[in-house]
């Protein structure tokens, strides 16, 4: 992209007249800390505060890493002109080298660029993606749906059993055609499988898609392009424990180390459809529950206190969690036969409107 590449090259003009100014070069990078993400009650997202810290190039502390970021820059600048993508384990190769006359690397791990990606991303204000550079595939996708996808037109209701590998990247992918009533995303991979086998989303007129586990960016952009392109209702099906009940607030306003992208990952309009406390009295799933471990309890009280939690029936469904400390996974419903899940819950779920916001 034109935008993003000229992003990159003002960067380092900007380095390149402090130094020819005589001054200490310096970038801003906004702050990513949970005291810098602010709750927007209106658009229904978490977004960044005004705080930015700055990285100087002479100075003890930040030399190292200010010469990192505009290694990776400058990287990604050649991304965009050669018209390539690659990998984070790629880029952290491409650049791992050894100073002249000395023992010091310029990154000894990857867990030393990829943070300096995102401090990148956030202060250019651009999606890694647009860096060209990507992730692991992760999440699927099936229904009547088709897309194209860099020349390849792709129908997501004729892939077998398997469905649509979701990329990291989406940016260049465009929905041709999509006879869809609404989304349904399930955070557990076998639960995808369980519907899809049963060919719900054709039952149903649905998309549906995997995020399995927490949502990855790739499946959080397809999420959000889908359903907003088209106008389309999200439902979002998690385990019944606070781990769960938080992958559905990602996927809906975005996620703490990734606000400063909430408006382009998250979707505001998403409704948590299950499972929660009522559908394990309401559906008679006793029987198929779990006892809570001390983590959940701890992770349950810390969501109380999130402001995008506040809301009386999350606020009584947490605090249930906490009371009868017990859980529940989406596989607890095939203990009521393992086609109640498309045959019955998710069916009446639907029909009744039964979701939380």
């Amino acid at each position: 992209m034109v935008e993003v590449k000229k992003k990159l090259e003002m960067l380092g003009e900007d380095v390149l007249n402090d130094i020819n100014a005589g001054k200490n070069p310096d970038i801003d990078i906004p702050v990513r800390s949970l005291s810098n993400v602010i709750y927007d009650e209106k658009s229904k997202q978490l977004t960044l505060g005004n705080k930015v810290s700055k990285r100087f190039l002479f100075n003890v502390a930040h030399a190292k890493t200010f010469t990192q970021t505009m290694m990776i820059a400058a990287f990604c600048k050649e991304l965009q002109e050669e018209g390539i993508h690659t990998s984070l384990r790629d880029l952290f190769y491409a650049l791992k080298k050894t100073f002249p006359n000395s023992n010091e690397n310029t990154f000894d791990e990857q867990s030393e660029s990829d943070p300096i990606v995102v401090d990148l991303e956030v202060a250019l204000d651009v999606l890694r993606e647009q860096l060209h550079l990507n992730a692991d595939v992760r999440g699927r996708a099936a229904g009547n749906l088709i897309i194209e996808d860099r020349g390849d037109t792709i129908d997501l209701s004729k892939l077998g059993t398997g469905g649509l590998a979701i990329p990291s990247n989406v940016e260049d992918m465009k929905f041709k055609k999509v006879k869809a009533d609404y989304i349904l995303v399930l955070e557990k991979n076998a639960a995808f499988e369980r519907v899809h086998e049963d060919k719900f989303w054709q039952k149903q007129n649905c998309v549906l898609v995997t995020s399995q586990g927490q949502a990855a960016r790739g499946v959080r952009r397809f999420i959000q392009r889908l359903s907003m392109e088209f106008d389309l209702p999200v439902y979002v099906m998690c385990d019944m424990d606070a781990f769960g009940f938080y992958i559905y607030s990602v996927i809906k306003y975005g996620s703490i180390s990734l606000a400063h992208v909430s408006d382009r990952l998250g979707t505001p309009k998403a409704k948590f459809l299950g499972l929660t406390m009522d559908d394990i009295d309401n559906f008679k799933l006793h029987n198929f529950t779990i006892k809570a471990k001390e983590v959940d309890i701890k992770r349950a009280r810390e969501m109380l206190k999130y402001e995008w939690f506040k809301s009386k029936e999350w606020q009584r469904l947490l605090k249930s969690l906490i009371e009868r400390k017990i859980k529940a996974e989406l596989e607890a419903l095939s203990g009521r036969g393992l086609k109640f899940m498309t045959e019955t819950y998710l069916p009446q779920k639907i029909k009744n409107e039964d979701f939380l916001d």
